[in-house]
């Protein structure tokens, strides 16, 4: 890598660089494991791709594609596969690293990876997006497998993706292989519960770390950034437990009814390409003006970087939760929990998707699968003794939710480095 692009001297205001000084906070707390925190911030692995294909007009366009495996001490990488045309290596970076922090703090048996392509899906037609997917997979899978890393949907990528990334891998090893990929169509594998699992994880934190700040969700207002699969799901289970959302916000715009939205016209018309701008039901407001909506809970769902410290301190929130990963800057952070706002940190609160992948990637070695309602306890139970365990963290060191997931997740990590030792 050049320098610019050093894995310990990051670009300015960049998400890896979010995600070091995420890694310096946590330092202090690690006892004797501290010796071994440079293996945190130094990706295992990072591998750039060409993606060359043929346009249905005939022309030949190159794409960069990236899959990096952060750490795979506790086990085989996890990590999604994004398409979006800003992707970057060090967004990916971080995202990887994140994922190891976040299997760690659910306990899961998953190291961190994630992967992306710099492309704008939109202007792809269907079979050039599957030819894109398909020569992805075939130059990232030199080291992807089921026992390796796993890929799965993430910002522009779905079911359809995977079942496409698949088959391809399958292909090309000769043999069906279900478990290299999660987040599939369910007749190819996938698991009842995996689309919603993000936003129900989100929601499940959420209405836990409500209760412990004595705030009721019956009336609480919500403000949500990034109206997809996360956003949306988290919104619809917050509106039936009795809270209203007031706000939402997208790629489209920004539409506010202090009153409430009514997510019933409202969602149907977001998947549509007018988006939550196109929504009647409320005002439409410039996207700054969504940081000043009066709220009790602020549920950042979109992409990485949003909550920066103006913002922060702006926000009538008591309650972050952040469904989408690195919503915060490290300044916003400090303003927040010099405000007294409880910030519930991606690597936990939005850990519902993986933690369901997990359970598709077990259902596929055994071929039994669950029915939802068995996929949705063991979540919650899995999620909700996880953030016990780092709210008691928290309160016996003082120190903020995110430094608390931090400290559990780099001890289980750096635990099982140390432990594993230095090969050769």
């Amino acid at each position: 890598m050049s320098e610019k692009l050093s894995f310990v001297h990051p670009t300015p205001n960049s998400p890896w660089g979010t995600y070091l000084q995420q890694v310096d906070r946590v330092v202090p707390y690690l006892g004797d494991l501290a010796k071994w925190a440079e293996t945190l911030k130094r990706p295992k692995r990072a591998l750039i791709v060409d993606v060359p294909i043929e346009m249905d007009d005939g022309r030949i366009a190159h794409y960069e594609g990236y899959r990096v495996q952060h750490n795979m001490s506790r086990g085989p990488g996890k990590g999604g596969v994004r398409f979006h045309p800003d992707v970057t290596l060090e967004e990916v970076m971080a995202l990887s690293a994140w994922m190891t922090v976040k299997t760690a703090a659910v306990n899961l048996p998953y190291g961190g990876a994630k992967g992306g392509i710099r492309v704008d899906p939109k202007k792809l037609s269907l079979k050039e997006l599957e030819k894109v997917t398909r020569r992805y997979t075939s130059e990232i899978g030199i080291i992807i497998g089921p026992h390796t890393d796993i890929p799965a949907p993430d910002v522009n990528t779905n079911g359809q993706i995977m079942a496409w990334m698949m088959d391809t891998y399958s292909m090309n090893v000769g043999g069906t292989a279900t478990g290299v990929v999660t987040g599939k169509p369910l007749h190819l594998g996938g698991s009842l519960g995996r689309v919603k699992a993000t936003g129900r994880g989100v929601f499940v934190t959420g209405r836990e770390a409500a209760r412990r700040l004595g705030l009721d969700l019956r009336g609480a207002r919500i403000a949500v950034q990034g109206f997809g699969n996360v956003g949306s799901v988290a919104a619809e289970l917050f509106a039936e437990a009795g809270a209203k959302i007031v706000a939402v916000q997208d790629h489209t715009g920004t539409v506010v009814n202090e009153n409430g939205l009514d997510l019933e016209k409202l969602i149907p018309i977001s998947r549509t390409p007018a988006g939550a701008a196109g929504f009647e039901g409320g005002d439409k407001v410039p996207n700054e003006q969504f940081w000043d909506v009066a709220c009790d809970i602020l549920i950042p769902a979109a992409l990485e970087g949003q909550i920066t410290a103006e913002r922060a301190k702006k926000t009538h929130a008591k309650l972050v939760l952040e469904g989408a990963n690195g919503p915060t800057v490290p300044e916003a952070d400090d303003i927040l929990a010099e405000r007294g706002v409880l910030v519930v940190p991606d690597v936990i609160c939005n850990a519902g998707g993986v933690t369901v992948s997990y359970f598709e990637w077990v259902q596929d070695f055994s071929s039994f699968f669950w029915d939802e309602d068995e996929i949705n306890v063991r979540l919650d139970r899995i999620m909700m003794n996880a953030l016990n365990h780092i709210w008691d963290t928290a309160d016996k060191h003082k120190i903020t939710l995110r430094t608390a997931t931090y400290a559990v997740a780099c001890e289980r990590i750096l635990m099982a480095r140390q432990e594993r030792g230095l090969y050769p």
